[in-house]
């Protein structure tokens, strides 16, 4: 293992860093005081990890003692932000697992590519480390619920990456939807509308001298480097990411299902979409549009990916949209339904949101060791990511459809009919010709409880490849188990 002081980093080269396996180890988190300071590890440094160093950095009483991320090339400026703010002594790390071993580190956040997300969250809680994770927690549904059962094995407060949590205007409008006061939530919409261009094709090439790239594949299926890996373009491979949906989506996702009083996971999903507007080397959906239905609720949530140019929804872009009996709320106003002019929402007692930021509350919980006062734990976390990987699976099960308006009439129900013709306007609208292929799901019937896929009509050999997709393979050195 390679490790560096600021001084050390920018005087010398840096050393290639072995990896080392941990087995599941008894947890060794100690209780912090109010006053002590939460020594901390950041892994995955590219992109949002600078968003985790920055938050760190400013807060009293914590300190990163180190930088994680199999590519050397990102620690330099991350050093630079800590040593502005008086950090030192600051190691920087190829392989997690060595910084697991250190008893000194009392907590990981993690900001890698999500398929290191819930195996990096699992051995963390079992070397008795608290973490915060990116969203979405895992790469797929199995995962996640491992994750949340290994922290609660371990007593671990593990924060998600879901900010919305933090917002006091949505905890607000989650208790108006309970109230009543707006008659009954018939649609809790969730809005990715953000325009995402070609990635085009790049070949197989050596990975940068700089950069561990088994390392780097961890979890995932064993393959070759391309610079549409490393790094960002990774979000758009279904080995790593999770297309928009999981990205950007997962926070509006997440809102979408909050405000659905009592909603966790869904009795059924159905999603259609695809891949429009050029042909370049990402496979998942720019394009998606899904429906879900809840136990005990007749409200449904509809999540919409639109990845080219768009008009928004209610004036919402990247956001949520309520459709209640007595009219629709967005950008925080309520429009009755005949009216122009919105309306101020209804006065309710709202849960307080006193730090206003996610990273603040997540080191006050591990300090505390109340989950009550957490904003986002990891079960909410695991629910929220879930229905963007239920969503995903109904999509790459669909059989191509053509793009005509018979093809979209019996989706959605009466209630739904004027979003669905909404989504087929759009398709034309981007390109998409009469008779193009758009793939279109059946709906799919899921177990909120077993977290199974329960019976596709007519066809069980769908029904078993849909449950294959809530878990992967994993390479040997990097199983998620598949139970606690």
């Amino acid at each position: 293992m390679a490790k560096f002081t600021r001084r050390q980093f920018l005087g010398t080269s840096l050393a290639a860093a072995g990896t080392v396996a941990i087995s599941g180890t008894k947890s060794s988190g100690k209780i912090i005081g109010a006053n002590d300071t939460v020594r901390i590890a950041v892994a995955g440094l590219n992109g949002r990890g600078g968003s985790h160093v920055g938050a760190y950095t400013g807060m009293k009483n914590v300190a990163i003692t180190h930088l994680v991320d199999p590519d050397q090339r990102t620690y330099k400026k991350h050093l630079e932000t800590i040593a502005k703010k008086g950090g030192k002594d600051v190691e920087c790390v190829t392989d997690i697992r060595k910084v697991l071993e250190n008893k000194n580190v009392d907590a990981v956040s993690i900001a890698t590519p999500n398929h290191w997300h819930a195996l990096m969250t699992i051995w963390a809680c079992q070397a008795g480390k608290d973490v915060y994770v990116e969203k979405p927690c895992s790469h797929n549904v199995s995962e996640g619920r491992i994750a949340v059962e290994v922290a609660r094995k371990y007593d671990r407060v593990v924060q998600h990456g879901t900010q919305s949590r933090s917002d006091a205007k949505w905890a607000k409008l989650a208790e108006i939807v309970k109230s009543g006061k707006l008659g009954k939530l018939l649609v809790s919409y969730g809005l990715c509308y953000k325009p995402r261009g070609s990635i085009g094709a790049k070949p197989v090439s050596p990975a940068p001298a700089e950069v561990d790239f088994d390392l780097w594949l961890g979890p995932a299926t064993e393959q070759p480097h391309h610079a549409n890996l490393v790094h960002y373009n990774w979000h758009w491979f279904w080995d790593f990411g999770n297309g928009d949906i999981g990205n950007q989506g997962v926070h509006q996702m997440d809102v979408a299902r909050w405000l659905i009083p009592g909603a966790t996971l869904p009795k059924s999903v159905l999603s259609l979409g695809g891949r429009f507007g050029y042909s370049d080397q990402g496979q998942t959906a720019n394009t998606q549009w899904t429906v879900m239905d809840f136990d005990n609720t007749e409200t449904k949530l509809v999540f919409e990916v639109r990845g080219l140019k768009t008009d928004k929804f209610h004036d919402q872009g990247i956001g949520n949209v309520l459709k209640f009996e007595s009219g629709i709320v967005a950008g925080n106003k309520f429009y009755p339904n005949g009216k122009d002019k919105p309306e101020d929402l209804p006065s309710v007692e709202a849960p307080a949101r006193g730090t206003g930021d996610q990273f603040t509350n997540f080191i006050n919980t591990v300090k505390s060791r109340k989950r009550t006062e957490q904003y986002a734990d990891i079960l909410e976390g695991h629910y929220s990511s879930a229905l963007c990987h239920l969503a995903n699976i109904s999509y790459r099960l669909a059989g191509k459809k053509e793009h005509k308006p018979e093809t979209y009439a019996p989706l959605g129900g009466d209630l739904l009919k004027p979003d669905i013709e909404r989504f087929a306007k759009y398709l034309t609208e981007i390109g998409v010709k009469p008779g193009e292929a758009v793939q279109v799901g059946t709906e799919l019937a899921f177990d909120p409880k077993s977290e199974r896929f329960t019976g596709i009509k007519g066809n069980p050999e769908a029904t078993a490849l849909a449950n294959s997709w809530l878990t992967r393979q994993y390479r040997k050195g990097f199983v998620v188990p598949n139970k606690v």
